[in-house]
């Protein structure tokens, strides 16, 4: 199953889908935005096909406790671009000394009827992330779809506990097609036509 994503992750991946729950990790954002997170950040990234994709993040702050996440991407295979632009919310909470990055996004599903308008659903969905800074560099690894069979969680701190349980374990909880690292570079301008 195919999905397309950010981030956030705020990455995207064409084989495998970062880990959805119906709960972020923290009930509600309280921790501060930290400017460090925010601004242009750009990476580039190989698949383990011939196609090549660009990304970038741009983060800013949406509130005293949530980012706003956009991010940028593109992929290129072969001879076809293939444009993706993703819109995200996002706040961090932690786990030790580990900061998580709880991303709030929207899947929209699609059911045709006969003789009907389609049905359309609009379902919020959370993915979790790592992310640090160091220097001009922010790494994100997202938490993997194998990391959990279970995708529906009672309450914020069942899936927190469970995070923690498996990193505890030392078990790698990330896919590597996840781990991504970003420079902080000047956000580009559009371009002025003649």
């Amino acid at each position: 199953m195919k999905k397309l994503l950010w981030f956030l992750p705020l990455t995207i991946g064409l084989y495998a889908c970062p880990f959805e729950s119906n709960v972020p990790m923290a009930p509600a954002p309280v921790e501060p935005v930290d400017s460090n997170l925010t601004g242009y950040w750009y990476g580039i990234i190989k698949d383990f096909s011939d196609a090549f994709g660009i990304e970038a993040l741009d983060i800013t702050k949406e509130s005293d406790s949530v980012y706003a996440i956009t991010r940028y991407g593109k992929a290129i295979k072969e001879d076809m671009i293939l444009p993706d632009t993703a819109y995200f919310t996002g706040y961090t909470s932690y786990i030790g000394g580990q900061r998580y990055m709880n991303i709030e996004g929207f899947i929209v599903t699609v059911t045709p009827q006969r003789k009907k308008p389609p049905i359309i659903k609009k379902e919020t969905v959370y993915y979790i992330a790592t992310i640090d800074r160091r220097h001009d560099t922010l790494t994100v690894k997202m938490v993997t779809e194998s990391f959990s069979v279970r995708k529906r969680f009672n309450s914020p701190e069942e899936l927190k506990q469970l995070v923690s349980d498996m990193t505890s374990q030392q078990k790698n909880i990330y896919d590597d097609q996840y781990s991504l690292s970003y420079r902080k570079i000047q956000k580009p301008q559009p371009v002025k036509s003649f």
